[in-house]
């Protein structure tokens, strides 16, 4: 049965601590309903009677303050476990008091349940919480984007091929106990049928490996043809999971639907894989970007480039951020493949309206959000200020226009996104999402803000 909180206790008055001014003023941010209401009700849905029956769960209010905590620190669910069990000031934060804190486990089963349009409402009322506590005015907006990556290693067509012969070979292990459980299939089975090809895949990839490191032309037969090897060993395997499958229907157990499932989820990216293999390697075709699979374990991952030094692709998913004065980022979205920045342009004033109510008083971006169409948008919105300086070729009217002291002023303004974005990367964990699936980006995402925002403002009235 879903729980809303544990009794009350002030543990500051059972053992004397000087408190942390900011988590006080956390504490009281996280005590507005409209955020618990929210979580409670994803909660919710995770059993057909979870709001009346079965045992008591661990409260709502305290996954949503442990979930907080975890993504204000930058700690793993282990971690988050460890130091709200070790810390008086986080059990009173996390509203734990002297009960036992929950596994990390049990956490993370909760915080899947959270949907990522809640994090959206949740963030849409950190926002309006800043507005009402005057930590922003909502008068200046900067929009820009930036790359979340995938938790993938770098991705080649060797290294697709060696996961898909593991995963499948790993779920054909499984599928050999069911089957071997069953008494009438005992015995009947051809050992082939779940031969490990995997140290085969492997030593394969590490010949391609090394002869694509020595880069010698004379080597280019040599990979073509262990690539053949191992296309056909991925293939095999490929062939084994499907005779498995045939297999397992005759079983028909749940532990054996089960594993059909679990093969039914790989399959599909495995022939992705050998399809995209022989385009490449086979045929020397090129392979649009967004018809490439970078990742049998995160197969929604895009290819990103965007000509920065150091990073010339990148392996996730582009984020588009708006902040508004006061340091709140007040909205975001997770945007499919790399569309043209100047799309983002007229998205990022109609959610400013939204939230707000009114237009920015001054609104900027980087060159790439420049055209006529968009300074026009602005203009027409009521935005008084509109700085989007022009890339390539200007007049000398539209030079003009750029050095007034107020479009100079805006530029200088809007270079701190930068800064708040490089913050994002380093301390709330935008640089590289943990988080498994689309959804699960899209929490991490989220969490990371919302966490961002909340710690923002708690500075800010403990300045006060």
């Amino acid at each position: 049965m879903l729980m809303e909180k544990y009794e009350s206790v002030n543990l500051f008055e059972i053992v004397p601590l000087e408190h942390d001014p900011v988590l006080d003023e956390l504490d009281r941010l996280l005590e507005e309903d409209t955020l618990f209401q929210a979580v409670k009700a994803d909660l919710a849905r995770r059993y057909l009677h979870t709001l009346t029956h079965g045992r008591h769960s661990t409260p709502v209010e305290v996954i949503l303050r442990m979930l907080v905590a975890k993504h204000l620190y930058r700690w793993s669910y282990e971690q988050t476990e460890s130091f709200v069990a070790d810390s008086i000031t986080l059990r009173q934060f996390c509203r734990v008091y002297l009960n036992s804190v929950p596994d990390d486990t049990t956490l993370i089963r909760w915080a899947n349940l959270i949907q990522p349009e809640t994090l959206h409402q949740l963030l849409d009322h950190v926002v309006s919480l800043a507005y009402r506590l005057k930590v922003t005015r909502g008068r200046k907006l900067r929009t820009d984007g930036t790359v979340v990556e995938s938790n993938i290693h770098y991705p080649t067509d060797s290294n697709l091929l060696v996961d898909g012969v593991r995963v499948l070979s790993r779920i054909l292990v499984r599928a050999r106990r069911v089957v071997e459980s069953t008494a009438s299939q005992a015995g009947q089975v051809a050992k082939e049928l779940f031969r490990n090809r995997w140290r085969s895949a492997r030593h394969t990839a590490r010949v391609i490996s090394d002869a694509t490191r020595r880069g010698m032309k004379e080597t280019e037969a040599c990979c073509r043809q262990e690539y053949q090897k191992l296309v056909s060993t991925t293939r095999a395997s490929v062939k084994q999971a499907q005779a498995t499958v045939e297999l397992l229907h005759q079983v028909a157990t749940e532990e054996a639907e089960a594993v059909i499932r679990q093969v039914e989820q790989f399959l599909p990216l495995v022939e992705q894989a050998i399809q995209q293999t022989v385009r490449r390697v086979m045929n020397e075709e090129k392979v649009p970007a967004q018809e490439k699979l970078v990742s049998l374990f995160e197969p929604h991952t895009d290819i990103i480039r965007r000509g920065k030094a150091g990073h010339p692709v990148e392996f996730g998913h582009k984020v588009w951020l708006d902040e508004v004065d006061g340091g709140i980022v007040s909205d975001y979205r997770l945007l499919a493949g790399n569309p043209k920045d100047d799309s983002q342009w007229p998205t990022s004033l109609q959610r400013h309206q939204a939230l707000f109510g009114r237009p920015p008083a001054q609104a900027s971006g980087d060159r790439g959000l420049y055209s006529p169409a968009n300074e026009a948008l602005a203009e027409s919105m009521g935005v008084r200020r509109v700085i989007l300086p022009k890339s390539g070729y200007r007049s000398v009217e539209r030079k003009r226009h750029e050095h007034q002291p107020w479009f100079r002023r805006g530029r200088h303004y809007h270079a701190g996104i930068e800064g708040r974005i490089s913050v994002l990367k380093r301390r709330y964990g935008l640089d590289r999402c943990r988080y498994h699936g689309e959804d699960g980006f899209d929490r991490w995402v989220g969490w990371g803000l919302v966490a961002h925002n909340l710690w923002i403002i708690g500075m800010a009235l403990t300045a006060r």
